[in-house]
């Protein structure tokens, strides 16, 4: 653990690509095999490597409290030390290299005298933390790893615990590192990390020259493709002609993997959410193929199905009732019915597709839905994806509709065909489009100019910062999380967050500012006076308990600081509360 934290301190020494890639690479090459995997899955800000389910839960206040306990240092010395470096490993390794003995066993400053823990060992703690149940337990063991290690080792075991190594070492780095270490291409590289989701393995499969037998794992998510942003329809067909055009909907991008009747969801983070959607396995079962399929979960409002229509998709907020619920009721399903709209295929009966431009994607994905289904055991998937959930027959309540969409899909060659579009996507209750290059490959993670997205902004609220929070990264050291207020009658009422926006000199003007205005320290957060006032705009409003104002906003962003108004003149919850009902019409007509 000593070289590996070594290294990790010259990684973070230098800002140039290339020296990080060679440090990584001479590294890598100078440890033994099994070492050298787990390095680089240590080296990706990872505990395990990313296709295990494997997660340590433990969370920065336990930490905290354990590093607290170790060095003997006061809760107000450890909030200076944290707000001095914006990482708590480094505020670790300064409090810990100043510990008192007197509090027990601190983190030992030189072990010279003893062997060193190996990465496979520290590997082999983390899964005893990771099995081990209660945040006492976890503690104890963290506490007993700590208190084994010099505090530059505990720097980077709380990074990495914590997930974020901050050393300016992207995981393709460490791909690129791995064909420099090994002799192979860093595409073919990369393509193998991608296909076994484990980069311990890919350095395996390099080191002995077989990067081209990394097959896919399935149940592993691949990055997802991301779209840039378009201002305008004249901008989006400035890159390709003849566009396929999707409405853009509100709900939670999804990756379905469906193999062997067994069917697993997994969301743009990568984690697994099926267990908040119960029903749709059983939509997507049957499928005449092992697929991995790129979609949207939306909530969905199946009474124009019954009339013959396909339905429409409900605003975010009606989706938000049921994300991150461990158990979903049969109740709950009929209240808030979801469908998954697919738009893409990624993998199909054994073959990569994502090197395929999207023309032919979209067409296996067609035939694929549109192919006969074996019916589940449990419940019956009717023709085109429909799933009915049967409710008994002693009840009077009503059936859970499920569907597996089939995204609608539209050409535009003009500017004036994609704004009617986008006009008809919004009268839908739509965020807007969109709109993709037929001849794109997909590209796991990374944002191009291949897929497009055109929407507007729902409106824009004058409001007041109440609190401000330290940054991190690159903006350590400065405010830059402003917690926001509307006015309700004399008092103000926090309807949002945000931290994006401003430029870094604005954000420099106002730390000094809000430093200077501050009414209450709570360390991390400081509650400021509430004189300035911001222009934010947002994607939503949806209902929600988070702030006292009984609202929150979808995706706020900082417009620009009101140095014009003064806290008198922001906006109403009044305001607020219209233009909430002013969506509610729009999306429900």
């Amino acid at each position: 653990m000593r070289e590996f934290a070594k290294a990790a301190e010259r990684i973070s020494g230098t800002t140039k690509k290339l020296e990080k890639i060679a440090i990584v690479a001479d590294y890598l090459v100078s440890r033994p095999r099994e070492e050298a995997a787990v390095a680089a899955i240590f080296l990706s800000g990872r505990p395990f490597p990313a296709w295990e389910e494997t997660t340590l839960q433990v969370g920065g206040r336990l930490l905290w409290q354990v590093v607290e306990e170790l060095s003997g240092k006061s809760p107000q010395e450890l909030t200076a030390a944290y707000r001095k470096h914006g990482d708590l490993g480094a505020a670790a390794a300064e409090v810990l290299s100043k510990g008192h003995a007197e509090t027990g066993p601190p983190a030992r400053p030189d072990r010279a005298h003893e062997s060193e823990l190996g990465l496979q060992e520290v590997e082999a703690a983390f899964r005893r933390i990771s099995a081990a149940r209660g945040p006492a337990a976890k503690a104890l063991l963290v506490r007993e790893l700590l208190a084994q290690v010099t505090p530059l080792e505990a720097k980077y075991i709380i990074k990495i615990i914590t997930g974020d190594l901050r050393i300016g070492l992207k995981e393709s780095l460490v791909e690129e590192a791995i064909a420099k270490a090994f002799g192979g291409s860093a595409k073919n590289t990369q393509r193998a990390n991608m296909l076994v989701g484990d980069i311990g393995e890919t350095l395996r499969l390099a080191a002995e020259g077989k990067l081209d037998q990394a097959r896919m794992r399935i149940f592993h998510p691949l990055g997802f493709m991301l779209a840039s942003p378009a201002q305008s329809a004249e901008e989006a067909l400035s890159y390709f002609d003849n566009a396929l055009v999707e409405d853009k909907y509100d709900g939670i991008r999804a990756q379905a993997h469906c193999c062997g009747g067994e069917v697993r969801i997994f969301s743009r983070t990568r984690d697994e959410i099926t267990e908040s959607f119960p029903e749709l396995p059983d939509a997507l079962t049957g499928l005449p193929q092992d697929v991995i399929l790129d979609g949207e979960i939306v909530a969905w409002s199946y009474l124009a199905a019954e009339s013959g229509e396909t339905g429409r998709a409900l605003p975010f907020s009606a989706l938000q009732q049921r994300l991150g619920r461990k158990k979903v009721s049969d109740e709950m399903m009929r209240r808030v019915p979801v469908a998954y709209l697919a738009f893409d295929i990624l993998y199909s009966g054994g073959e990569l597709l994502i090197d395929r431009p999207l023309r032919e994607r979209a067409k296996l994905l067609d035939d694929l839905l549109a192919a006969p289904r074996t019916p589940t055991r449990a419940r019956s998937i009717e023709a085109q994806g429909q799933l009915m959930l049967g409710a008994p027959e002693e009840t009077n309540e009503p059936r859970i509709t499920t569907q597996v969409i089939r995204a609608p899909v539209f050409r535009a060659a003009s500017p004036e065909e994609l704004d009617q579009l986008f006009e008809a996507a919004q009268a839908r209750g739509n965020e807007g489009l969109m709109i993709k290059d037929p001849e794109s490959a997909y590209t796991p993670g990374r944002r191009g100019k291949s897929w497009l997205k055109l929407k507007r902004e729902l409106a824009t609220l004058d409001v007041v910062v109440t609190a401000v929070e330290y940054g991190h990264g690159k903006r350590i050291g400065v405010l830059s999380d402003y917690t926001f207020a509307v006015r309700d009658g004399e008092r103000l009422v926090n309807i949002g967050k945000a931290y994006s926006g401003l430029t870094d000199a604005e954000i420099a003007e106002m730390t000094k500012w809000f430093l200077e205005h501050t009414i209450e320290d709570q360390g991390f957060r400081l509650v400021v006076e509430p004189k300035v006032v911001l222009e934010v705009t947002f994607n939503n409003m949806m209902r929600s308990d988070r702030h006292e104002s009984g609202y929150a906003l979808r995706f706020p962003r900082i417009v620009r600081i009101r140095t014009d108004k003064s806290p008198e003149e922001a906006d109403t919850i009044e305001r607020a509360q219209e233009i909430f009902e002013k969506q509610s019409r729009e999306t429900s007509n």
